[in-house]
């Protein structure tokens, strides 16, 4: 499967994940790594402000897309298997590799890494590795 490369729509969206990190620290003081921020936001116990940070920015990515749809015309294009015991598979490893790892891409990758975290910055190049040796196995080995 090939995918189209769009280095401008590519630097872009990096430069908004970038803003919307350094906002966030700026005016919360918190790091925008999306697995603690859904957690914050599903924990039973969590200060009023902490969770309505959390809600309004998980509600920014959840109205990326339909955005998108209202200034281009036209859907996202995005490529995603259709075999569910794929998808529970990657789900279940990502979430495990988020709760192992103490932090998600996000956190570490965006937020660790532009702090200067040598924790941010090993969990960045593992979970990187292990994505380059996933889509190599996947896209040369087993031909999906």
């Amino acid at each position: 499967m090939e995918t189209e490369f769009t280095p401008c729509l590519s630097l872009g969206g990096g430069a908004l994940i970038g803003a919307s990190a350094v906002l966030l620290m700026a005016t919360n003081g918190r790091i925008a790594g999306i697995s603690g921020l859904t957690s914050r936001l599903l924990a039973r116990s969590s200060d009023g402000e902490a969770r309505g940070v959390s809600f309004f920015f998980v509600l920014g990515l959840l109205l990326a897309a339909p955005l998108w749809l209202i200034v281009s015309g036209g859907w996202p294009q995005q490529w995603v298997p259709s075999n569910p015991l794929l998808m529970a598979l990657a789900g279940l490893l990502v979430g495990f590799g988020a709760t192992y790892g103490n932090g998600c891409t996000s956190g570490h990758g965006v937020c660790g890494i532009s702090r200067g975290s040598a924790r941010s910055i090993v969990a960045t190049v593992t979970f990187m590795a292990t994505a380059f040796v996933t889509v190599f196995v996947m896209r040369h080995v087993l031909g999906a």
